[in-house]
């Protein structure tokens, strides 16, 4: 595991890509550890309200690009992949997610009857069900921090994007078919020599202006 001024380093040395380099690829060892971080995302129950597509398929990341404010860096990054999440949470994927457990720890999803109907109580009967986008799209952002955090530590660069048409995003994705939306883009890759952005210096108040200590 990196030690602290390690972690610090690679936290100074990530900005917000604006160019990558399109000839420079993440290698694939390196990239299933990224994959893996986004699975290993915490959530809200553990319900995992989302799903991650890598979108590897140049043709179609060109596409993309009218519909990202014509930002280059969705196709010309290493990989891009797009945060959605579930329109709604149902019945049958609070089920899905007892069998899983079930599957995981041992035991069935019949033992867990109280925790489902704490469940279905809550995100699907409650208040939180009412706003079921919203709070799914919170816990996305969870995941892009994750993501983004781990790739610098692994010296790769990465750009968070709310800089997009989602409606457009969902249609040429067929992303309602699924019951879900996409909230989110972050490409990711290395730099480009020429990005001047990289140079620049970081602008963060100081701490004592933004962590108060009672």
């Amino acid at each position: 595991m990196p030690n602290a001024t390690e972690l610090l380093d690679a936290l100074q040395w990530r900005y917000a890509t604006k160019v990558f380099d399109p000839a420079k690829k993440i290698p694939d060892d390196t990239w299933a550890a990224l994959e893996e971080s986004l699975v290993l995302t915490p959530s809200s129950y553990g319900l995992q309200p989302w799903k991650f597509l890598v979108i590897k398929n140049p043709e179609l990341r060109e596409q993309l690009v009218p519909i990202s404010w014509r930002q280059r860096q969705v196709a010309d990054a290493s990989h891009l992949v797009v945060l959605t999440v579930k329109t709604k949470i149902a019945e049958e994927d609070i089920d899905r997610f007892m069998f899983r457990i079930a599957e995981v720890r041992g035991g069935t999803p019949d033992s867990l009857v109280r925790f489902k109907q704490m469940l279905v109580g809550d995100v699907i009967d409650g208040e939180r069900g009412q706003i079921a986008r919203e709070w799914a799209t919170r816990q996305a952002y969870i995941a892009l921090g994750q993501f983004m955090t781990v790739a610098a530590v692994l010296g790769i660069d990465t750009c968070p994007m709310e800089g997009f048409e989602p409606a457009k995003y969902d249609q040429l994705l067929n992303l309602e078919a699924q019951g879900l939306t996409s909230v989110l883009l972050c490409p990711a890759g290395y730099r480009a020599e020429d990005d001047r952005y990289a140079q620049l210096p970081k602008v963060r108040f100081k701490p004592e202006d933004m962590i108060e200590y009672r």
